[in-house]
């Protein structure tokens, strides 16, 4: 989306390569062919470096390593949905000889269906001479894949394509003159994220007529009050750390939010927990943004809401509704399932869906109520005040018992205050992981006496833990995403933990390797992680092997009985029919009659790559990946045995189905072998909804059957195997029919 603010790939699966927010991309220009600096990510080092992609690679029917496979868009321009929807009311909305603005073009899907229609359309709505469509995209490899797309369906010449942000436009330059009707998609889940409310006041400023039409026409959030203590463990850790009775205090009382989450809407599939949440309110309509008009950057508003039962409001989940034609007959909705009804819209009117198929690019969004959340009687009025700014929506609630305010609880420097993702809290809120941590880590220093430790991850868990169980250990935290943030939180917590900071520090300067004059001429007698990485949860799982990459680099300061947790991890695998998460990415044909099968290599499609290309690994939570169901046993590929330097390693496994059905691909995870008796195992599989899987989609899925089963046909086994490459943390997945 080459918007003002934003750009595509903010809605992309995170990946090895990050970029900027607002200038996603930097290109020079050659004699051959312009080239693009990419910011590529070590996921084992953590380390960053600028790295130069040849662009006609990228864009070629077998691209070597395609930057677009592990973004959203195939996902996207799958969601039938809403690609029905803007055509129709595209057809509505554009005629002959308008001038047409597409901001944030992508594949150019908007532009052609605009070119399309004013090719068949009349001259009322714009009485100008000459039609033009304009396709805006900031991101060089999306615009030589959209003059792929425009000249397969031989539009080439009808859409004028600038590679540029909206805010860099200029008439009389790249724009003859101010367009008459704008079209865009670059709306998120919380509806305001990808800049929609800056980009329409550039356009209307600078880019549109006076009263130019707009496709969406207008977007209305809604939202519902909810009990969920689901949705509660994942923010308030101060209640549910006080049953784990460990002595390990994270959120001491009276700093009740020296560890929190980021308060902000959190994007999530809500009819995955839809059995977990009580509905304590009807929906209610939040505000409504007119695309016509130039909005404002800031607004509020004050709604009374009525409970509908007795309960405890521990989130506001909210979605929102667009409306895409001015006479409101066509829409779309983010709503989740149990919505039957649209609000302030004629039903009997106008035919309207609100669930459509599964699809990523667009969820619910969650606010967390702080603490325990509010408690609330049937009836009993609630009083939400919402707040927008140009980029996101927030909220805050009070009773009109109390009048109070559910805000913060404590006052402390904000210095030793630390952000952690909602599913971090719930994972340090666990009293079944706590407790395991805690064996592992006692069964390991019973009757051996540790002088140095050093904690090799973010973890303050564990640095907390080492402190107060190891009273004569001397703690070393490297803290590599945290750094003097983890050294004001350690000093924070120390005295109600029940130790001082003489024998915890946090190394300052990270070097490539760790030697005795860094660690007081002391050898390591424990090197321990949970593992977790401080900005790593977007991840795929074996991009926390990044341990073992650090306990390589301290080789040189281990002792020779040096004790190492995990000592080694697990790649486990399931076979699973994903059928949801197979189709939002299966290869492309025709969408709304315009041509797309050319961006199925570069995008990675299911189902149309190339013999030699594979499909990526892509991280997800699989439990919200909508229709899910295992096929097979969970099985072992392959180890990584930390007692040793990283190595390139390797593993197969022979998978025997055990279910009939349709296998969509393979979901794969990491097992974390705390100790050498393997008495202690933690997994990051699916059975637990706070860490991401990674997942090997099939190119075309295969029916399955198990031996002794009524199906006579179909595939009763295949192998499935993986190698690790340390120089670049990349594992390789591939399987084989037998």
């Amino acid at each position: 989306m080459a918007s003002l603010f934003s750009h595509p790939l903010t809605r992309s699966i995170p990946n090895l390569f990050t970029r900027f927010r607002l200038r996603p991309s930097r290109t020079m220009s050659s004699s051959s062919a312009q080239r693009l600096f990419q910011l590529k990510l070590d996921p084992l080092t953590g380390n960053s470096e600028w790295v130069v992609i040849d662009e006609e690679d990228q864009v070629s029917e077998n691209p070597s390593e395609p930057l677009l496979s592990t973004t959203s868009y195939l996902d996207m321009l799958n969601d039938s949905r809403r690609n029905r929807a803007f055509r129709e009311a595209i057809d509505k909305t554009v005629t002959k000889n308008c001038r047409v603005l597409d901001i944030g073009a992508g594949t150019g899907l908007l532009s052609m269906m605009a070119a399309r229609a004013m090719g068949s359309g009349d001259s009322v709505a714009c009485p100008r001479t000459e039609g033009m469509v304009t396709a805006c995209e900031s991101y060089l490899p999306m615009v030589k894949l959209m003059r792929k797309v425009l000249h397969l369906n031989g539009l080439g010449r009808k859409i004028n394509v600038i590679n540029k942000r909206s805010d860099e436009l200029n008439i009389g330059v790249d724009i003859t003159s101010r367009a008459d009707v704008l079209v865009s998609e670059i709306l998120d889940s919380e509806l305001l994220g990808e800049g929609l409310i800056p980009t329409l006041q550039h356009a209307h400023d600078m880019l549109l007529v006076e009263n130019a039409k707009t496709v969406p026409y207008r977007a209305t959030t809604y939202g519902q009050l909810v009990e969920s203590k689901f949705l509660w463990k994942l923010h308030d850790l101060y209640n549910n750390e006080a049953k784990a009775l460990d002595n390990v205090f994270l959120v001491p009382a009276g700093q009740e939010t020296i560890l929190s989450i980021k308060q902000q809407q959190y994007a999530m599939h809500c009819d995955a927990i839809k059995e977990e949440i009580k509905l304590l309110s009807e929906p209610f309509k939040i505000f409504e943004f007119d695309f016509s008009k130039r909005p404002d950057s800031h607004e509020e508003t004050e709604l009374h809401i009525k409970a509908t039962d007795n309960g405890s409001v521990h989130a506001v989940v909210s979605w929102w509704i667009l409306q895409l034609d001015c006479e409101g007959t066509i829409f779309y909705s983010t709503a989740p399932k149990w919505i039957s009804v649209p609000f302030n819209i004629n039903k009997s009117q106008t035919p309207f869906s609100s669930a459509g198929d599964w699809c990523d690019h667009w969820k619910q969004c969650v606010w967390f109520i702080p603490g325990k959340g509010i408690c609330v009687s049937k009836h009993e009025e609630v009083h939400l005040h919402a707040i927008h700014t140009d980029i996101s929506i927030s909220y805050n609630l009070k009773t009109q018992l109390s009048r109070t305010e559910i805000g913060q609880h404590d006052l402390f420097a904000r210095d030793s205050q630390l952000i952690l993702s909602p599913e971090r809290v719930a994972i340090y809120g666990d009293s079944e992981w706590r407790l395991s941590m805690l064996t592992a880590v006692k069964n390991t220093l019973q009757g051996k006496v540790i002088s140095l430790c050093v904690v090799a991850d973010d973890s303050i868990f564990l640095a907390i833990l080492i402190a107060h169980l190891s009273r004569t250990s001397h703690v070393i935290s490297l803290f590599p995403g945290l750094r003097d943030k983890g050294t004001q939180y350690l000093q924070a917590v120390a005295d109600v933990n029940g130790f001082s900071m003489d024998r915890v520090e946090v190394l300052q300067n990270w070097k490539t390797c760790l030697t005795t004059l860094d660690t007081h001429q002391k050898k390591v007698d424990l090197l321990i992680g949970e593992p977790f990485y401080y900005g790593n949860e977007g991840m795929l799982p074996w991009q926390n092997l990044r341990f073992w990459k650090e306990r390589t680099m301290l080789n040189s300061a281990l002792s020779e009985d040096v004790v190492i947790m995990p000592c080694k991890g697990i790649l486990r695998a399931c076979a699973m029919s994903i059928p949801d998460l197979w189709n939002s990415r299966r290869c492309l044909n025709k969408i709304e009659g315009l041509d797309h099968s050319v961006v199925n290599a570069t995008l990675g499609a299911c189902g149309d790559l190339p013999e030699a290309q594979e499909g990526p690994c892509l991280p997800y939570f699989v439990w919200q990946c909508g229709e899910i169901k295992e096929l097979s046993e969970i099985l072992t590929v392959m180890e990584f045995d930390f007692s040793k330097p990283i190595n390139p390693c390797s593993g197969k496994a022979m998978v025997e189905f055990t279910e009939t059905g349709i296998c969509h691909g393979f979901v794969l995870w990491i097992d974390w072998v705390m100790d050498a008796e393997n008495c202690t195992v933690l997994t990051t599989g699916p059975v637990h909804r706070y860490w991401k899987q990674g997942v090997k989609l099939l190119s075309k899925p295969i029916s399955v059957g198990f031996h002794g089963s009524e199906s006579t046909s179909g595939c009763f086994s295949t192998e499935i195997e993986a190698s690790f490459d340390p120089s670049s943390g990349e594992l390789i997945v591939k399987h084989t029919l037998s």
